[in-house]
């Protein structure tokens, strides 16, 4: 029974994984955009904002810092 369990699973995951990708890439193209040639200066993307994810990052960031130092300062190896 382990002989035959072993196959199937991964032939089976292989299986979902096709069948994923080619679900993902089945997908038609999006429209042209409506104004597409004018000489209008507009910003790239739509202008997206950014400063959400920026702000979620870098707090993220200093907590981890926070923390390793946190950890280091507790955890004190002796000098050999």
């Amino acid at each position: 029974m382990k002989k035959v369990r072993k196959p199937l699973m991964f032939s089976l995951l292989m299986l979902c994984f096709m069948l994923v990708a080619h679900s993902g890439m089945a997908q038609a193209p999006p429209p042209p955009p409506a104004d597409k040639g004018t000489n209008s200066n507009k910003v790239p993307g739509g202008g997206a904002p950014i400063d959400g994810g920026l702000v979620v990052s870098l707090a993220m960031a200093a907590g981890f810092g926070a923390w390793k130092l946190y950890k280091r300062k507790t955890l004190q190896f002796p000098a050999h």
